[in-house]
């Protein structure tokens, strides 16, 4: 006989949604997840009907303005908030690991030792000098460092990067990334205009864009409206930049341990060094290896590209929705002389050194 009606079913059959229950973790992330998700959406829309407008720059710009209207802001600085942190932390160490399927060491040393000591040149002076003046003007924080890192490397993924080790304030980040990228978006409309009054041959401008332009996005924007001789030259040249990401961070979380060594620590407080080598930097090198051997199929490595230029895309955002426009006033002019004399002297040691070697 089956079991009376009313008696009480097997405990198994009780709970039979219990395994889906959503974890914390997810269901507090969720809602700047998404809204960094649309942010992106947007700011491919913004790029599709204007296409001078780059989907990053867009996507930054969006960003901050969610953070400064009234109906968004109470969400960005409220329940997204977390979430929008987890896309300018997590999702950029994604996006940076990424990158390195971009960037193969054969290809790279074909362009010779000359171009390799120009690059290096351009790097170490444009990194050095933009520390220097950004202590000059007094800007707080890690902000020189960052801006440094951003205009001598690659853009806003050489700043997360760094920001990573350094563990710097958030807000920093976002004020360097938004000079880096606005300087960087101007290179695209200003260097095509100085390709021939400068007397630069198609490839010759493409080693100036690649070795003076921030992002490897940008970089191609720019390059591209001088023919693919350009566009081939231009990119090799901004991956030989990429490629001294690592060894950057490398030196920096060792200047980083060395002082948190020597400083001494209050009673309790954690001293807790970060490591020689970042996780994330380490995906990155492992990545140029696998580039290298050739033997990633090129759909895969188109597919990697466009996931990495979605993630750093909401990183991007969730930066930009960390910005406060009326705090940056105390700092937003020396920002902007910090960002415009970068840029002047990286566009003319680049120059110099495309000169030199070609």
């Amino acid at each position: 006989m089956s079991q009376a009606l009313g008696t009480r079913p097997p405990r198994s059959l009780v709970r039979p949604t219990a395994g889906l229950s959503v974890p914390p973790g997810l269901r507090r992330n969720a809602p700047g997840l998404c809204l960094a998700a649309l942010g992106v959406a947007v700011s491919m829309l913004v790029h599709d009907l204007v296409p001078a407008i780059p989907t990053l720059t867009a996507a930054m710009v969006l960003g901050i303005a969610a953070a400064h209207v009234p109906a968004v802001r109470t969400l960005t600085q409220g329940i997204a908030r977390p979430g929008l942190s987890v896309s300018a932390k997590r999702l950029m160490r994604v996006a940076i690991v990424l990158l390195g399927l971009q960037l193969s060491l054969s290809d790279v040393l074909g362009l010779g030792w000359l171009t390799a000591l120009m690059v290096l040149g351009v790097v170490l002076v444009t990194f050095t000098g933009t520390l220097w003046m950004g202590r000059k003007l007094g800007l707080p924080g890690d902000q020189p460092l960052l801006v440094a890192t951003g205009y001598s490397i690659c853009g806003a993924s050489a700043i997360g990067a760094v920001s990573q080790t350094t563990r710097s304030d958030e807000r920093d980040v976002a004020n360097a990334v938004a000079v880096v990228t606005l300087c960087g978006t101007l290179a695209i409309g200003v260097l095509p205009l100085l390709h021939h009054p400068l007397g630069l041959g198609d490839a010759a401008f493409g080693r100036w864009v690649g070795a003076s332009v921030h992002d490897v996005g940008q970089v191609v924007a720019a390059a591209q409206t001088a023919g693919p001789a350009a566009l081939k030259e231009a990119v090799l040249v901004k991956l030989m930049r990429v490629a001294m990401l690592a060894p950057l961070v490398a030196i920096i979380a060792v200047t980083v341990r060395r002082r948190a060594t020597a400083a001494p620590s209050e009673e309790g407080e954690s001293t807790k060094r970060p490591p020689l080598l970042p996780l994330f930097v380490a995906g990155f090198l492992v990545m140029i290896l696998l580039r290298t051997t050739g033997r990633v199929p090129e759909s895969l490595l188109g597919s990697a590209s466009n996931v990495q230029h979605l993630l750093l895309a909401a990183a991007l955002f969730g930066l930009g929705s960390s910005i406060h426009l009326p705090s940056m006033t105390r700092t937003g002019g020396r920002m902007a002389v910090l960002g415009l004399a970068s840029w002047v002297v990286i566009a003319g040691l680049s120059y110099a050194g495309t000169m030199l070697t070609t």
